[in-house]
């Protein structure tokens, strides 16, 4: 009887020691919850940055093309070029300019 008396008094420190530290435990499983949240929300946050990069990246790109292709259809010979259908040419004498004889000078 000794013995069961042992085990019972074993089993009865284990309930206790258990029911004692269960707010610890509570804490610990919470924190355990907390930062495989916390790495779950840094990988999204990473993905995030790194999709956002990618899409600035692109529109740098396509906003140097785009400069470029301006530049290039602003020269003069392009404009001359793209007006000359419409019937449009380029000046060859210098512009006149006009004064107004009723105007006096001082």
């Amino acid at each position: 009887m000794e013995t069961s008396s042992k085990k019972e008094k074993r089993f009865r420190i284990n309930y206790q020691l258990i029911v004692k530290n269960l707010p610890f435990f509570l804490f610990l499983s919470i924190l355990a919850v907390v930062y495989i949240y916390n790495g779950h929300y840094s990988d999204k946050i990473i993905k995030s940055i790194s999709k956002t990069s990618r899409e600035l990246r692109e529109m740098q790109y396509e906003y140097k093309t785009l400069k470029s292709e301006l530049m290039f259809r602003s020269k003069q010979t392009e404009v001359a070029r793209a007006v000359e259908p419409l019937g449009l040419k380029e000046l060859t004498t210098p512009p006149v300019i006009l004064t107004d004889s009723t105007i006096t000078g001082n």
